[in-house]
């Protein structure tokens, strides 16, 4: 399990990244669109095929971030 602390060091918000967006640090990869993908049934091994930048604990911080401010 992520420490609560470590998953928010895995989420950024900048303006000038993807419109301000919750994003994976150091990626332009959205929380929306893991977290859509996840509710769409994509496993997350489905998911790090398609962003193969990501790693599982990426993954997870966008369920917390989520969970979180949803």
């Amino acid at each position: 399990m992520i420490a609560s602390v470590e998953w928010r060091k895995r989420i950024s918000i900048d303006s000038q990244v993807h419109h301000g967006d919750p994003c994976i640090s150091g990626t332009r990869v959205p929380v929306s669109v893991i977290v859509g993908s996840v509710a769409d049934g994509d496993s997350f091994e489905q998911i790090l095929r398609s962003y193969p930048q990501l790693t599982i604990e990426d993954l997870r911080a966008a369920l917390h971030f989520a969970a979180e401010h949803g």
